[in-house]
């Protein structure tokens, strides 16, 4: 077992699951695929977590403040699992018509505690006149633009370590997405920091990006396409962790 990384937290939770069984999940079903108002969603919002389970692309440009995004065209249950407590009560925004996926998935890695979701979705908190909040996208050029320039600029790459190790851009600082719901990682970024968060591809960091704006980190920005995208900027300098990957 040298060398492996530690489970997830929702492996003993889904240990216990298979052990005990089940909820029936019609069940679950009728305890969760609920339409909420944005009224509704007002009151309880402060004592649950706000899941928007919509595409990244879609989220940055405008949620629900202090929601966590974790999309459903990703590793949605895996992450739901790796990242969220299982004791809170949930109100989810979907896009219409996946309210009874999102269930589901989140469902089978143990989840029952969903009071609902968002009737008519994001459009509708918008609609009615709610305050909403925003991620700043960037692409890769434009990071290569500022990072000669801009000397509070800070790099957070939230792949994981062998990833990070395997290349990265030169200084960046490394925090793994499944470490981010511990806020002590988190503290020590300062206001005047320019906080550009990239993954892999694009889905990693705009998960990041919503935990810091939980944490009242909003100064930063997504880098659209992750390394995919900064690996093939020339003028951006990068470097490997060798002793890790030996």
């Amino acid at each position: 077992t040298e060398g492996l990384a530690a489970p997830p937290q929702y492996f003993p939770i889904n240990a216990l699951i298979n052990k005990e069984g089940y909820e029936s999940l019609d069940k679950v079903l009728e305890q969760s695929l609920t339409p909420l108002s944005v009224q509704a969603v007002k009151e309880m919002k402060d004592n649950a977590i706000i899941l928007d389970t919509r595409r990244a692309e879609q989220f940055t440009k405008g949620f629900i403040p202090d929601s966590i995004f974790i999309g459903l065209e990703g590793r949605f249950a895996e992450w739901a699992g790796s990242l969220l407590p299982f004791d809170k009560q949930m109100i989810l925004v979907t896009d219409p018509g996946k309210e009874r996926e999102a269930i589901v998935r989140l469902a089978r890695v143990g989840f029952s505690k969903v009071s609902g979701y968002v009737d008519g979705g994001f459009d509708a908190w918008k609609a009615s006149g709610e305050p909403i909040d925003m991620i700043v996208d960037v692409e890769a050029d434009e990071l290569a633009m500022d990072l000669p320039f801009d000397e509070n600029l800070i790099v957070l790459d939230v792949r994981k370590p062998t990833e990070y190790a395997n290349g990265h851009i030169k200084d960046a600082l490394n925090i793994p997405l499944d470490e981010m719901m511990d806020p002590a990682n988190l503290s020590e970024f300062e206001e005047e920091q320019n906080i550009y968060v990239h993954c892999a591809g694009g889905y990693r960091s705009v998960i990041a990006a919503s935990l810091m704006k939980r944490q009242g980190i909003h100064n930063l920005r997504n880098v659209l396409g992750g390394w995919n995208k900064i690996k093939e900027q020339e003028k951006i300098e990068k470097e490997k962790e060798t002793q890790v990957l030996n």
